[in-house]
């Protein structure tokens, strides 16, 4: 097989454009999260889980008066037993009052079949600058929950701050999106902080070696100016560190790898074949029935907007990248994806008409569509 380069512009949740003539009609997409339902004015900051037992969860921030990224927001799912055809009713993971409460990241025991969600609190008074500055009332702080039946019910949050936050550490993130369970077992979650008193933005991983009974820092990016990342762990065991870069002279993701399951990460490159407008991406290794592994990645293919969500694919544990499919040529920003129990792959992404920030929609589409076999 060779990795097709033939961009699929998506037209409408029936139609399918493709830029170089080909069509196609294998996409499905709909919405599962619109802004001002539910009493939320804004659905944000998808994570896509797919269980061992054939269940999908998609999970996000609900912000219950405006876009703003403090205030009153809480964490909700909404459960698929049909690969994402259709949706349950909505439900709250974690509502504390007027707080922030966000940054799903979920990574899948695969031993256990336990669901953990790592997400960050604070305040909802506090803003992230000041949180930064360190003239907020209190700091960002680090939880989790998990679900041992597919998402239907929820422990109650636990705070594990002290275990994976340093004291110099002042803004700090869970992925978003998930997290994955190397062969050896160990739970890893990617996330990001900002040190006090240098407004310098690391990438770094948390891990959990007795199934996610407790939780242990990692190591950091050596170079800064990265945060939000996405990792997967490689056919040859080492890891990779996919990053969104503030340097803003060159608009491309930064990577870094580990040999030693996360706790050290080699110096930051930049990948030329995954540009961004300084944004989140998704990066997950699937398996395909042939043989093999597959990197796919998701991201808004832009150098200046949040537009154009396009899903490529790496077939060489990430030295080159497809063209990819693009799944909206408007709007878009955060996204998650997964491997669904039919083999499907599925992207929780952001989108709308005028804004990236309208509704979570879902796009399933076939593997096939992004491999051009022969």
């Amino acid at each position: 097989m060779r990795i097709g380069f033939c961009c699929v512009l998506l037209i409408s949740a029936a139609g399918l454009f493709c830029g170089c003539g080909r069509e196609t009609a294998n996409i499905e997409q709909a919405p599962v999260f619109v802004g001002g339902s539910e009493g939320y004015d804004t659905f944000r900051i998808p994570a896509l889980v797919a269980t061992p037992s054939g269940a999908v969860l998609a999970i996000c921030e609900g912000r219950k008066r405006d876009r703003s990224d403090s205030g009153d927001i809480d964490l909700v799912v909404r459960r698929s037993v049909d690969n994402g055809r259709t949706w349950s009713g909505l439900q709250v993971i974690w509502d504390d009052g007027d707080n922030t409460c966000g940054n799903p990241c979920a990574v899948v025991d695969r031993a256990t079949g336990v669901i953990w969600l790592l997400m960050t609190h604070n305040l909802g008074t506090d803003r992230e600058p000041e949180i930064i500055a360190q003239t907020s009332t209190a700091s960002r702080t680090v939880w989790v929950c998990s679900s041992a039946d597919d998402g239907l019910t929820w422990t109650a949050p636990l705070e594990i701050t002290a275990a994976v936050k340093q004291s110099d550490w002042t803004w700090y993130a869970t992925g978003p999106g998930n997290g994955i369970q190397l062969r050896s077992g160990r739970l890893l979650v990617p996330c990001d902080h900002i040190e006090a008193g240098t407004d310098h933005y690391y990438s770094h991983v948390i891990f959990s070696d007795d199934h996610g009974a407790s939780w242990q820092l990692g190591g950091r990016t050596p170079q800064h100016q990265v945060n939000e990342c996405a990792v997967v762990e490689r056919a040859d065991g080492t890891l990779l560190l996919n990053m969104r870069n503030y340097d803003r002279s060159r608009k491309e993701r930064m990577i870094s790898t580990s040999a030693d399951e996360g706790l050290t990460w080699s110096d930051l490159r930049p990948d030329s074949a995954l540009i961004e407008p300084i944004c989140q991406a998704s990066l997950i290794a699937v398996e395909p029935g042939k043989g093999g592994q597959l990197l796919l990645f998701s991201n808004p293919a832009d150098r200046e907007e949040r537009v154009r969500m396009t899903v490529k694919l790496s077939a060489d544990s990430g030295a080159t990248w497809s063209a990819g499919l693009r799944l909206t040529a408007g709007p878009a920003a955060y996204s998650s994806l997964a491997q669904l129990a039919d083999g499907r792959i599925g992207c929780l992404y952001e989108t709308g008409n005028d804004s990236p920030y309208e509704q979570i929609r879902l796009a399933r589409f076939a593997l096939a569509e992004l491999l051009d076999e022969e």
